[in-house]
């Protein structure tokens, strides 16, 4: 006859089981190890999360993850350089920031441009992109969106959209086709950024 675990510690295992990468026998192992180390991993972690469920909040000029209502890259008057990166997603804008090549701003899209996902430009925020381009000043728009049918759809049509107004330039070499930033190390990040090409 088998025992299940007690609901609480049953709940949190389903919980971690939503978890990118954590099926339900993965997210059992992570429970039953954070339990067995509870004063060096589990009050901690609780603790921890407790905090950014609290704090966390989304930047509200670029998407990024802050404490505050504009992240870091946001405030620095040092990034204003005039040059903009477009990413997909929070991963992609932390992979950037760790190649340390560039020093311009970001915005995040959330997404891509999806026609089997109902996503369209509406729901990627593209039109507060293109007021944004106006308002900063933005001499330059980089566009490092992932090797992806999706992605190259909606490189393309920020590209399109942003024509005549703006240099747009691209990732280059290094990037594979179907790569995901978030995946590369540093150095092809900013080999890609470094070769980057024009629209």
């Amino acid at each position: 006859m088998s025992t299940k675990p007690p609901a609480s510690i049953d709940a949190l295992i389903d919980l971690m089981a939503k978890l990118p990468g954590l099926g339900p026998r993965s997210a059992r192992r992570a429970v039953l190890h954070l339990i067995a180390r509870r004063s060096l991993l589990l009050a901690p972690l609780a603790e921890m999360m407790s905090e950014v469920a609290a704090t966390a909040r989304e930047c509200l000029n670029c998407g990024n993850v802050a404490t505050a209502d504009l992240c870091p890259i946001c405030q620095d008057e040092r990034r204003a350089t005039g040059q903009l990166c477009i990413v997909e997603d929070v991963a992609d804008l932390w992979a950037m920031e760790r190649s340390g090549v560039f020093r311009g701003r970001y915005h995040v899209l959330g997404g891509t441009l999806s026609a089997l996902d109902a996503v369209g430009p509406e729901d990627l925020g593209l039109p507060k992109l293109a007021d944004r381009v106006v308002a900063e000043n933005v001499t330059e728009v980089i566009l490092a969106l992932g090797a992806t049918v999706d992605g190259q759809t909606t490189a393309h049509y920020i590209a399109d959209m942003l024509e005549g107004r703006v240099s747009v330039s691209s990732l280059a070499k290094g990037v594979p086709v179907g790569g995901e930033l978030d995946y590369l190390d540093d150095g092809t990040i900013a080999a890609a950024l470094t070769a980057r090409t024009r629209m």
